[in-house]
């Protein structure tokens, strides 16, 4: 995979998403048109935090590397280098899956 190049700003993250669901529980398989847009996805890229009142940063409360679920329309779609990305508010992240 290679590098992105894209930094968030101040409270924001860049999300890869998770491939779709192709088959149900039950066994039916789904067609394009019928797959639900993801809620979940790994961490590529974090900013730097909210910027406070008081003039510092605010921690970010994930990293790098960590896998999330996020609300179903949260956050913007975007596209680059033909691979497609969401960007996130932290506070938009509902949970991190710890493994």
């Amino acid at each position: 995979m290679a590098k992105i190049r894209v930094k968030p700003l101040d409270d924001r993250i860049l999300v890869e998403q998770s491939e779709a669901e192709q088959v149900t529980a039950g066994g039916i398989v789904l067609p394009d048109t019928a797959k639900e847009k993801p809620q979940r996805g790994k961490v590529l890229a974090v900013g730097a935090g909210k910027l406070l009142d008081s003039g510092s940063r605010g921690q970010m409360s994930v990293k790098i590397g960590d896998e999330v679920f996020y609300g179903k329309y949260a956050g913007s779609d975007v596209e680059v280098d033909g691979n497609k990305y969401v960007i996130l508010k932290e506070n938009d992240v509902l949970a991190i899956i710890d493994r």
